[in-house]
């Protein structure tokens, strides 16, 4: 346990000391999975940067396993969102909602609250969360080696464990 409590504030401390000087600049050119340059506009850096610096702290990328963790990859969030709500609109709503004020009765991925309890509340401002969660819909979310293998080790159907895969929040 003090392990784990020292690697959040390790992780916390490396994340927070990032400067990002890139959405200072008009645009960026960054590569995507095909290895070719894309141009990134001035808010999804932005957004990136929120979502990097806000969320992996708790929902990294770099555990080395599953019994590593402290909350559910955000590949896994996005997935189980985008389930109960395809459209960006909803899933956006959604996401949104559940981050400013995370109650275990609205929660959805009702396994990962039995596994890690529920969210604890985050000072984030509303603006920032929309736009966390614009990008958590438009963007391919990096994943942590073991998760595939994880994932379909837990969920042979593509789907979620079925702890809440008929509950919605409120849209």
């Amino acid at each position: 346990m003090k392990f784990k409590i020292l690697a959040i504030v390790f992780t916390g401390f490396l994340v927070g000391s990032c400067n990002n000087n890139s959405t200072k600049e008009k645009d960026s050119v960054v590569a995507n999975d095909n290895k070719e340059a894309v141009t990134t506009s001035k808010e999804q850096t932005e957004a990136y940067t929120l979502f990097k610096n806000n969320c992996y702290a708790c929902h990294s990328v770099i555990t080395k396993s599953h019994n590593d963790i402290i909350a559910p990859p955000m590949v896994a969030v996005k997935n189980r969102y985008q389930k109960s709500f395809p459209t960006k609109e909803a899933f956006v709503k959604a996401v949104t909602t559940w981050v400013l004020d995370p109650k275990e009765e609205n929660a959805l991925m009702l396994g990962a609250v039995s596994q890690f309890k529920v969210m604890p509340k985050q000072p984030f401002k509303e603006e920032d969360v929309v736009k966390i969660a614009e990008y958590i819909y438009d963007n391919e979310i990096e994943q942590p080696e073991w998760f595939a293998k994880h994932f379909n080790t837990m969920h042979p159907n593509g789907m979620g464990g079925g702890m809440g895969k008929n509950r919605k929040m409120n849209q």
